[in-house]
């Protein structure tokens, strides 16, 4: 049997606004611009629209990292919804820091819908940064290695 290491490969949710961020996404795809393949897009209607029960949610139930992204201030459609986004962000670090969970599992952006290599890079940079951190559920990571057989006794 050959031994094969395994890297831990981070699940990412971003919640991307409609009008910008969920825009570049797309650009970045009809230009064949490659993104980490770890980010799952959840699109919404505004960032200043992603609750904090969403979030919490998102990392209750796997996620070993949340990207909240949307319109640059001063660009929202809905005028002050990135304000709003900008605000429950603050909040919601220092809360999972409370919790016990790395601030920097969160993280927000400001992405216009021409910036298809910025959501490119920002995804990469992201997934990497949350590989250093290692899995927000370690046993979740444990049995996921056991189910491909990727455990220490298996090797």
């Amino acid at each position: 049997m050959t031994e094969t290491a395994h890297v831990f490969e981070p699940r990412i949710v971003g919640f991307f606004c409609n009008w910008c961020s969920y825009q570049a996404a797309d650009l970045a795809g009809t230009a064949r611009i490659k993104r980490a393949h770890n980010l799952s897009i959840v699109r919404v209607m505004c960032s200043g629209r992603v609750d904090s029960q969403l979030v919490m949610w998102a990392f209750a139930n796997g996620a070993d990292g949340v990207l909240i992204s949307g319109c640059h201030p001063g660009d929202c459609h809905y005028f002050e919804g990135n304000h709003k986004t900008l605000r429950r962000y603050t909040l919601l670090r220092r809360m999972l820091e409370q919790m016990g969970v790395q601030p920097e599992r969160l993280r927000l952006e400001w992405i216009a819908s021409s910036e298809a290599d910025k959501i490119a890079a920002v995804s990469y940079e992201f997934v990497e940064t949350i590989r250093n951190l290692g899995p927000l559920h370690p046993a979740e990571e444990e049995n996921r290695k056991r189910a491909h057989g990727q455990t220490e006794s298996s090797r």
